[in-house]
């Protein structure tokens, strides 16, 4: 495979700029991943209820994704940008007066809110993205710029671990306070990135002229309307299940490795700094490993490579075998890297003037993240966290399959 540029030098500053984005939002969902476990204690809710900490964030990603690529068809990337930003920021904002009066609701509701600027952010930065170099190195380019999006998952739960996980309250007894600080600086970050945005100019993609004198086979595919195109109809589906079977693991990370009933298992802070530093780097490692060995080899099969891992790493995961069990699910952590950017770039292949559209409707897919953790905190609170974790076994194996077969472009 010939190994093609990962971008030009006309589009390096765009480039460096959108990949700064990538780990804003890694970031924000970072910190989520350790906030399940801390509602738990601190507000003595289920697992299956503290899903609703995902179901907020996820549901913000079904709501929004359509209306963040209308909005960029007419007004473009650089104005969807900036008003992903200026949403992230009031989300943060938000929760200031959820810790202050204690309100898992208003809380939620501020992550719901938080969610709509990270929908918006990634309709616009994932295809964005694909299109700042050569067409040949589209997959190898996003997963290079989702690593950063990987190194902030890293600090986002040990930022979590070291400032909201067993915080006592203080003086004032209010357990949620914790949760102030993190989110003023995430905000206030957030609103200057937002200026800088605002004062720098950034070249506008339009897809359709990408296409003037394709061929008869090419010209096939940009007529088909998106409902269609099997391989995008696929990839929406494939990206439901990997965000779904993502945050079931991330989510219930420390409440694996907190789990009594294994040995060894760890106090909350522990957990939340394996999540960050072991967890999290690993996943980062994955997507830089990925994005490497993509300048050799068929992107396609370094993605149902690590989907068959995943599939067979669960059930020993499942069977709390001690230290076996938490290598395996950090191994997991490995082969899911490289699996979200690989599937938004296979699914918007070849979709031309449908490029935006099609970004929503996979951004979309992410909703799977609102609706899995719940289910899997339900099997958990029903029978054990252990048995939890098969539940992801089926959607790796759907990934697989659109690894193999499902991502071929039809062009008849």
């Amino acid at each position: 495979m010939k190994h093609a540029k990962l971008t030009t030098k006309e589009n390096l500053i765009p480039f460096i700029l959108i990949t700064a984005l990538f780990f804003l939002w890694g970031m924000a969902h970072g910190m989520l991943d350790v906030l399940n476990k801390h509602f738990q204690d601190v507000l003595q809710i289920s697992k299956a209820r503290s899903g609703l900490i995902q179901f907020s964030v996820y549901m913000a990603y079904f709501s929004m994704a359509l209306p963040a690529g209308y909005f960029m068809r007419r007004f473009g990337y650089k104005k969807g940008i900036i008003l992903g930003l200026l949403l992230f920021a009031t989300g943060a904002y938000l929760i200031v007066p959820a810790s202050l009066l204690q309100s898992f609701w208003l809380f939620l509701i501020g992550l719901f809110i938080l969610g709509c600027g990270l929908t918006t952010l990634e309709t616009a930065a994932n295809p964005y993205t694909t299109k700042l170099g050569p067409k040949e190195s589209a997959e190898r380019r996003i997963n290079f710029s989702q690593s950063f999006n990987g190194l902030a998952w890293i600090i986002g739960p040990i930022i979590g671990g070291l400032f909201i996980l067993g915080n006592d309250g203080g003086v004032s007894g209010n357990k949620l306070e914790s949760l102030m600080t993190p989110y003023i600086v995430i905000g206030t970050v957030v609103l200057i990135i937002a200026g800088i945005y605002v004062k720098t100019p950034l070249p506008e993609i339009e897809e359709e002229v990408e296409h003037h004198g394709t061929s008869k086979d090419s010209s096939s595919i940009l007529h088909k309307p998106l409902i269609k195109q099997r391989h995008f109809v696929l990839g929406v589906v494939a990206q439901f299940c990997y965000v779904a079977a993502q945050t079931g693991v991330f989510s219930f990370f420390v409440n694996f490795v907190t789990d009594k009933s294994l040995t060894p298992h760890f106090e909350n802070k522990t957990a939340a700094l394996m999540l960050g530093m072991g967890g999290m780097s690993l996943f980062m490692i994955g997507r830089v490993l990925g994005s490497w060995m993509m300048g050799y080899l068929k992107p396609t099969k370094i993605l149902a490579f690590y989907s068959i891992m995943c599939c067979l790493l669960l059930p020993v995961v499942s069977l709390s075998l001690g230290w076996s069990s938490i290598i395996a699910l950090f191994l997991i952590f490995f082969f899911m890297s490289i699996m979200f950017p690989t599937i938004f770039a296979l699914g918007i292949k070849d979709l031309g003037e449908k490029t935006k559209q099609g970004a929503s409707f996979i951004v979309m897919a992410i909703v799977g993240g609102a609706i899995f953790p719940m289910f899997m905190g339900w099997i958990a609170d029903i029978s054990s966290m252990s048995i939890g974790f098969l539940a992801p076994i089926p959607l790796f194996a759907f990934i697989l399959y659109y690894a193999v077969e499902g991502h071929k472009v039809v062009r008849s």
